[in-house]
């Protein structure tokens, strides 16, 4: 079968469609013909940047059970979507059914694919904070994958949320999805708080300036660093004090999402979660992004021209005819 598979030659690191053997599922697996795949920020830089010859990246995707444990709810020609941690980029791929979930009919292959890493982030760290009426929720990299279902998902609980963005280009955009302000640059990111919940994808200097936005007994949740900036720095007194009476209680949350659903407690149930957002896109109350949809022949091409930011929301590859 085929899968996308990192190729280097000297200096130059490729994404090419190469051979390699059928997978084999475990006992807590089932086989899945993938129909499509959605890309992510993180994976694609991993691959093109740091990824070995011969590796086999994706996290990703969306297709129809071939095989499943008798006793896992799932039969041959089911419809679902799921996630793996690698390896999702390929004609077949053994999922496990903790993090496989049935999607509705008039949901396509497509937007099911945009789900898993984007939706189950944004869904996993809306609930590191209570949120609804009167709370005060900031979303930084809007316009990502992340930020896209996550404007939406806090809007739903009822939250007035604030999207922060690099420039006002986006603002009805971001409107649409259920922002009720938008914050272009740190002064406007600050004037909007204090915030009861910040999930900030940017890290940086970004990240310090957040931090000093919460309200008391406020969350951060840290769910990316888009800008490849490695030094953040903060007035550590603002963090903890606050300004204006908001005195403590403040938190720094280190998200990933391997961590989230891999806890002994299962704290957050993948499948169930997936299964939830695929009901939402079905019903209308939830809607994906999609920036670009390809043949994934074309997937070196589209991983570069997602890392330069040449469109909004996600891109997705389709499999097969």
């Amino acid at each position: 079968m085929k899968a996308v598979t990192v190729s280097k030659t000297g200096a130059e690191t490729h994404l090419v469609l190469a051979d390699h053997t059928e997978p084999d599922a475990a006992p807590d697996e089932a086989i899945v013909a993938v129909r499509a795949f959605s890309l992510n920020n993180g994976e694609v830089r991993g691959a093109l940047h740091e990824g070995t010859d011969g590796n086999r990246p994706g996290w990703d995707l969306s297709g129809v059970v071939q095989t499943a444990p008798e006793e896992s709810g799932f039969r041959p020609g089911d419809r679902v979507v799921g996630l793996v941690w690698s390896g999702g980029w390929a004609e077949r791929v053994a999922v496990p059914t903790s993090r496989l979930a049935k999607i509705p009919g008039d949901v396509s292959f497509e937007v099911a694919s945009t789900l898993p890493v984007a939706g189950l982030t944004a869904a996993v760290a809306l609930q590191k904070k209570a949120i609804g009426p009167g709370s005060r929720v900031l979303v930084t990299a809007a316009t990502g994958g992340v930020g896209i279902y996550a404007i939406q998902l806090a809007a739903a609980a009822g939250a007035h949320v604030t999207a922060f963005a690099r420039d006002g280009s986006n603002a009805e955009f971001l409107r649409s999805l259920g922002a009720n302000d938008i914050a272009v640059g740190v002064e406007a990111g600050e004037k909007g708080g204090p915030y009861d919940l910040i999930l900030e994808g940017v890290g940086g200097s970004l990240l310090g300036d957040a931090l000093m936005w919460l309200a008391s007994r406020g969350v951060c949740v840290l769910f990316g660093d888009a800008s490849e900036d490695t030094l953040t720095t903060f007035d550590a007194r603002r963090f903890r004090l606050q300004s204006g009476g908001a005195y403590g209680g403040t938190v720094l949350y280190g998200f990933f999402l391997l961590e989230e659903l891999t806890r002994p407690d299962g704290a957050a149930d993948g499948s169930a979660i997936l299964a939830d957002l695929a009901r939402r896109l079905s019903d209308g109350s939830l809607r994906p992004v999609i920036g670009k949809t390809a043949p994934w022949a074309t997937i070196d091409a589209t991983a570069r021209e997602l890392l330069k930011r040449e469109f909004a929301g996600k891109a997705v590859l389709t499999v097969g005819g």
